[in-house]
This record gives structure tokens, C-alpha cells and sequence, in this order.
């Protein structure tokens, strides 16, 4: 079944992010959705989305931002209950050239596994690998 609200929220059905299938609904709250990702990376990779279409992180306000962070938090903790990962990765991609191809704000948590890459040291700074080894 697919989602979408009426009062404000989800409303550009074209979007991906807008309207998806409810059964990937992890926590939600007053403004912020928490679904797991369509095409993950890891075990329990989730997104944190505004209910409100948006498509940057800098035109949340206030109470959007603190929900956005809020619904995060929540989503760690039922990831941990229920993968029990061995640490995460957090991250945006705000615009093309930083990646974004859903043009509809979301905030990636990725749990991570020991052993599910040979060195995991440099984290987010491997999208510049020739920039990511700073530690020798």
C-alpha cells in the first residue's frame, strides 16, 4: 500500500519519497517519516524523511529540523535492537553535485558491520578515496 498524506505533507506524488509503500515504515512523528530504504546498502539501512517536500536540508524549520533528529535517534535505537550493528553512518547528499537523485530531503542511517569492508577507516570521506587516507 502506498502512502500519502493529505494535510500539508507528501503531497508530490511523483516523488518517490512522497508516496511509498507503507510497509517500510519503521517510527514516524508529527514531521518526519523513518522507512527503510528501497535499495539498501546494509542490513537495516533506513531513511529519515520530512513530511513536508522539501528538497534541501536549509529550508526545514526549526521544529522540522529537531523532528528530523528526533526520529533519527528513535530509528538508531530500534536498529540496534534489531540488527545490533556495529557502528553507523550518517549522512546527506544536499544537491546534485553532492549526489543527491531524489530531489526530496532525507538523512541516510546506514548500520555498519564489523567485516563488511576490509578498512572502514576514513568512513564518508571515501567519496574522494585519494582524500579519505588522512591518518598516515
Amino acid at each position: 500500500m502506498r502512502s500519502s498524506l493529505e494535510n500539508g505533507s507528501f503531497k508530490d506524488l511523483n516523488c518517490h519519497f512522497c508516496a511509498f509503500d507503507s510497509s517500510r515504515i519503521l517510527a514516524t512523528n508529527k514531521h518526519a517519516v523513518a522507512v527503510y530504504d528501497g535499495f539498501p546498502i546494509s542490513p537495516g539501512h533506513t531513511l529519515i524523511i520530512p513530511k513536508r517536500h522539501i528538497v534541501t536540508l536549509f529550508e526545514t524549520t526549526a521544529e522540522e529540523l529537531m523532528a528530523l533528529f528526533n526520529l533519527l535517534s528513535d530509528a538508531h535505537e530500534q536498529l540496534i535492537q534489531k540488527q545490533n550493528p556495529d557502528g553507523f553512518n550518517i549522512g546527506i547528499n544536499d544537491g546534485i553535485a553532492a549526489g543527491q537523485t531524489v530531489m526530496h530531503l532525507h538523512i541516510h542511517l546506514i548500520p555498519r558491520y564489523a567485516g563488511d569492508m576490509p578498512d572502514p577507516r576514513g568512513g564518508i570521506r571515501l567519496i574522494f578515496p585519494e582524500k579519505a587516507k588522512y591518518w598516515d
